[in-house]
């Protein structure tokens, strides 16, 4: 459900971010370290820190507003 939404925020932003997608359920040591209970979760990095987060679908308008806060 997500895939569609990320892959459209790569092509708007570029080579401004990088997107990645984390199986939880294959790398369980990821969703431990970031207390990730709900899929999808999604969080933006700066420098290394999460400087936000949610879990549920957010649609691509709404996560590129977000995004933008932080490059």
């Amino acid at each position: 459900m997500m895939k569609p939404i990320l892959d459209e925020l790569k092509a708007d932003l570029g080579d401004s971010t990088t997107i990645i997608k984390v199986d939880v359920d294959k790398n369980k040591a990821a969703a431990s370290a970031y207390k990730i209970q709900g899929v999808p979760t999604l969080i933006v990095f700066k420098n290394g820190k999460p400087m936000w987060r949610q879990s549920g679908v957010v649609q691509a308008a709404q996560l590129k507003s977000i995004i933008k806060k932080y490059i």
